[in-house]
């Protein structure tokens, strides 16, 4: 019987994550789980084990530290002994006009988004390359990586950012086994967007398939990158925003 496979999720403790985390949980993946909130991360561990029967670990704190990526990676190899899946998904998003951006959110977003994606990728990589199957690494990047959008420049700089990476390490990782993707979801329907009572009108108005995708809409796609039906597929990209990218209507007209 082929032993059960590892995944760290970041920003798993709601949305995109947690959906991700769900679905993995639904093939038997354990999970390593880490989100800002202890809470959060705590409850979502408790809910996945009962309804799915995998082990779970929370790992509470800021991913982009030092400290936390040490505490992921080390979660993974002393409960299960190996790391095969790593969902670098945590971000976060500081809307701000280019004129006035401060220094301050700028370092904010390029440290979580950025710096974080990266030192955890490598931390997971260390422990991958030494496995004989290897390992998938998926970053969450954005529409906003793509086309442009109003206030977000320093955000969707660093969601580029990540596609690149992705790119550049297929030449450093791919003799290890290791393949590194991203998905870039567009508008989805989270417990955060949630919040503005017209985002859902506003973006089914605007996406050719006629709404915004839901979490498990990029779960799935998620799921799929980071499987064995992937296995010939690394250095790319996958857009899941219902065709916006095709046409890029503002969500502000």
């Amino acid at each position: 019987m082929k032993p059960q496979r590892t995944a760290i999720i970041t920003g798993a403790g709601q949305g995109i994550g947690l959906a991700i985390a769900e679905k993995l949980a639904a093939q038997s993946v354990n999970l390593i789980l880490n989100d800002l909130e202890e809470a959060l991360i705590t409850d979502a561990c408790q809910r996945i084990s009962h309804l799915h029967g995998v082990a779970t670990v929370p790992v509470a704190g800021d991913s982009s530290s030092e400290s936390v990526i040490e505490s992921l990676c080390r979660a993974a190899t002393s409960n299960f002994g190996s790391l095969d899946i790593l969902v670098a998904n945590s971000g976060i998003t500081l809307f701000g006009n280019f004129l006035d951006y401060t220094r301050e959110d700028f370092r904010a977003v390029t440290r979580v988004n950025q710096e974080g994606s990266f030192f955890l990728c490598q931390a997971a990589a260390k422990i991958m390359k030494d496995q004989p199957e290897g390992g998938a690494v998926l970053f969450t990047s954005s529409v906003t990586g793509h086309q442009s959008h109003k206030n977000l420049a320093a955000y969707a700089m660093s969601k580029a950012a990540l596609e690149m990476l992705a790119k550049n390490l297929v030449l450093e990782l791919a003799p290890f086994k290791i393949r590194v993707n991203t998905v870039a979801p567009g508008a989805t329907l989270t417990n955060r967007t949630a919040m503005d009572p017209a985002y859902e009108n506003t973006w089914s108005r605007i996406t050719p398939l006629g709404r915004p995708a839901s979490a498990q809409d990029i779960a799935n796609a998620a799921a799929f990158l980071v499987s064995e039906e992937a296995k010939h597929i690394t250095g790319q990209t996958l857009i899941i925003d219902g065709g916006w990218t095709s046409v890029s209507p503002s969500p502000y007209a």
